[in-house]
């Protein structure tokens, strides 16, 4: 390979062109127009990774040991997010004061949505989220996932502190599948036969074989190890190594099913368990939703590039670094909606949950509230939300009719009149 090193035109076009760390097939698309072949030029690269490459060996397992490399756009990626998830977002200090539970509340029912889409759960947002905000029962296996996917976020910022161990991994895929296996014995269980198979969804071809179930526990300890940092390795990233152990349980394949669902719920677990508080406001699986293919092939490119987890981990944090500028976005909005808030209401004797409520009827004229709608939206207990409605009805903004035992609020026929003189005030 000393001609292609004795020419630097094609040096610099092949640094430029291995920048995003391209799988093969990318690769040898790039290159075409090189003038020297891409095999040739492939092993050179594979040379230079190789060289770079950090190693380690999670089990001594056969197909445990693997490697990665931080390359410049990975570093900056963690350097932002280093940056941002101790609550440093778009250059605000802080999660603004007053939306904290809202916001989380809100960020853990996207998460717990776009997780169980992932693993095909078959309904809409608006309808999950109205299942969850009115805390109603789920009426299929579809949303039974998504309230599962909830509990077990919720159950994850609670457990942050318990070092990880199988029992609590069992009790992670008890949460995430309760109710939607067909054979419920599997639920928090590990897989007892080898006939679990991962297809490509596309063509039904069998893409990764997991292994022998008589591995497991030696595995899944190895796994909650290498969570809990007991074999003193050389320092990885925190965010790498949450990555790394999301990995893993696709990987192991553990379970029956509901493997995807756990090993994300892991990896939320494991950056609270690191001070990455902010985690609990972003949703990542709705950044992989958008691209379900490349995080199947970031899997498969892992696994059939001699366990290089670099293509993983490029993925994810491209995902993460996509959370991160929603959450940004989601936040700006807020505050400028807020400020329009304030403008109107600011005379009004309100306080801030009952502006919000305001604000989206005046967005929605025929919205209907109720007392565990607005209790799930803003975390409150029953009580907060029934005297917040009821305080609304009593200045004449809100009419309460009641259904059965239910009440139910909406706009009163003084409603704009009420807006209109709060603004002249």
């Amino acid at each position: 390979m000393e001609f292609i090193y004795r020419n630097p035109e094609v040096m610099t076009k092949l640094a430029d062109a291995v920048q995003d760390y391209p799988y093969w097939e990318k690769f040898s698309h790039r290159v075409t127009s090189f003038g020297v072949e891409a095999k040739h030029l492939w092993r050179l690269v594979k040379q230079q990774r190789g060289a770079l490459a950090q190693r380690m060996t999670i089990a001594h397992a056969p197909g445990f040991k693997f490697s990665f490399t931080l390359t410049g756009q990975m570093q900056q990626a963690l350097h932002r997010l280093d940056m941002h998830m101790g609550g440093a977002v778009g250059g605000m200090s802080t999660i603004p004061e007053g939306t904290n539970d809202q916001l989380m509340i809100s960020s853990l029912m996207e998460e717990a949505i776009a997780s169980s889409q992932l693993e095909g759960a078959a309904t809409t947002r608006v309808i999950a989220k109205e299942m969850l905000r009115s805390n109603r029962e789920p009426r299929n296996k579809s949303e039974r996932m998504i309230l599962n996917n909830y509990r077990t976020m919720r159950a994850m910022t609670e457990r942050k502190t318990e070092p990880m161990s199988v029992e609590m991994l069992l009790s992670i895929h008890r949460l995430v599948t309760e109710g939607t296996l067909e054979e419920p014995i599997n639920e928090g269980r590990l897989r007892t036969t080898d006939d679990v198979r991962v297809i490509d969804q596309l063509t039904g071809e069998v893409v990764h074989y997991p292994p022998s179930h008589l591995l497991l526990p030696e595995l899944m300890q190895a796994l909650c190890d290498f969570a809990n940092d007991k074999k003193n390795e050389p320092f990885i990233h925190p965010v790498t190594r949450g990555i790394m152990l999301h990995f893993l349980i696709g990987y192991i394949h553990p379970f029956v099913d509901g493997n995807g669902r756990a090993a994300r719920a892991l990896f939320y677990w494991y950056l609270l368990s690191r001070g990455y508080w902010l985690v609990e406001f972003l949703s990542i699986s709705k950044m992989i939703l958008r691209a379900p293919a490349q995080y199947a092939r970031a899997y498969l490119h892992t696994e059939q590039d001699d366990n290089d987890l670099t293509y993983f981990l490029h993925f994810n944090l491209r995902c993460l670094d996509l959370a991160m500028k929603d959450l940004d976005a989601y936040l700006k909005r807020k505050l400028s909606e807020r400020k329009q808030l304030y403008a109107v209401l600011k005379n009004a004797p309100v306080n801030e949950r009952q502006a919000e409520l305001l604000t989206i009827l005046l967005r929605e004229p025929e919205r209907v509230l109720t007392i565990l709608q607005v209790q799930a939206r803003f975390g409150v207990v029953y009580q907060t939300a029934r005297t917040d409605l009821l305080g609304l009805a009593d200045l004449g903004y809100l009419e309460m009719r009641k259904s059965g035992k239910k009440m139910l609020f909406h706009r009163s026929g003084q409603f704009e009149e009420r807006i209109n003189n709060t603004r002249m005030n």
